[in-house]
């Protein structure tokens, strides 16, 4: 039906860059919003960033100024991030707030998550 995926995970040192994409692919109607959640071991999954379809962004306070996300290509986004700390190792979830068809039916906007990405950031 619909399904997100994440690439560029990966080993990255401190101080250094990596760039996260997210593509959703399936019978989509329309998308709202897609962003990403990240989550550290033994920790819950928190926001990172989000971006509506209008190009609205948000950002935690622990990633303004580090963390960019843009949805340059219809129905995927990306997360630039620079300058990470070895706080930034996480799992990270595309998330895509979206509405469905099935059999020509549109469902309601409802929370798509991909599998998750691990970016570690370690000398």
């Amino acid at each position: 039906q619909v399904e997100l995926v994440e690439f560029g995970g990966g080993l990255v040192q401190p101080g250094g860059s990596r760039r996260l994409s997210c593509a959703a692919s399936g019978t989509i109607f329309s998308v709202y919003s897609m962003g990403w959640y990240r989550q550290g071991l033994g920790k819950q999954r928190e926001l990172v960033a989000t971006i509506t379809s209008g190009g609205a962004t948000n950002y935690a306070d622990s990633v303004k100024g580090r963390f960019t996300i843009s949805n340059d290509k219809k129905n995927t986004v990306s997360l630039q991030m620079d300058n990470l700390e070895p706080e930034d190792t996480a799992v990270y979830y595309c998330n895509g707030f979206l509405a469905a068809t099935i059999g020509g039916r549109h469902l309601d906007p409802m929370d798509y998550w991909g599998r998750g990405t691990l970016v570690t950031v370690s000398a």
